[in-house]
């Protein structure tokens, strides 16, 4: 079983770098669940975790010719999945401004601190030209794909009421939303603006 012939990590990316990707399955089974532990510590949806380790996998896959032999793979992995928590957090965080926490000035003054909004002119025309890229690139995507990508992002559905809306397993849901989200990304890489995509 070429599991057991090529089970050294370094010798399995070096192969996948040279053409044979098919062989990114043994790492993606070997660390799944270690990564899944990984993103668990940070995110308590079990869903989000879910996606969020399908996402480690695609970055990771999409990254794999910059990875260095001799650091260890598990722990590039894992600062992956550390990364995507950490950006998928960000993008849930709200910027919320307390109205009941006093702040001290220089005159020993109380006052309530509010963030300056004058300059956010620029961030939000960013928002909406990568909300309009990401628009664009999920509508170029194969139908069954567009899909399932709107109801999971956009419906806001779990795994299990996705399966129970198209009628398909829930391995199929996860594996159909592991390869739209891997041809979403190819997409999004195209663009400038997401140039910072692994």
């Amino acid at each position: 079983m070429i599991e057991n012939k090529h089970s050294d990590d370094f010798d399995i990316v070096d192969r996948i770098n040279k053409g044979e990707t098919n062989l990114f399955g043994i790492l993606q089974k070997r660390y799944f669940n270690q990564i899944k532990v990984v993103i668990r510590r940070m995110i308590q949806n079990e869903d989000d975790v879910e996606d969020l380790a399908q996402e480690t996998f695609i970055k990771a896959f999409n990254a794999l010719e910059r990875f260095q032999p001799g650091y260890p793979f598990a722990a590039w992995l894992y600062r992956i999945a550390s990364n995507t928590c950490i950006d998928f957090l960000r993008k849930r965080r709200f910027n919320t401004v307390s109205i009941s926490q006093s702040v001290s000035n220089d005159d020993d003054e109380l006052y309530i601190q509010i963030e300056d909004m004058s300059n956010k002119a620029d961030d939000e025309i960013l928002i909406e030209e990568r909300s309009t890229i990401i628009r664009n690139a999920i509508e170029s995507l194969p139908e069954k794909y567009r899909l399932i990508i709107n109801l999971r992002h956009e419906s806001d559905l779990d795994y299990k009421d996705i399966a129970e809306k198209l009628d398909i397993p829930l391995g199929t849901v996860k594996a159909q939303l592991f390869r739209a989200r891997k041809l979403l990304l190819d997409e999004l890489k195209e663009h400038s603006i997401f140039s910072n995509l692994a």
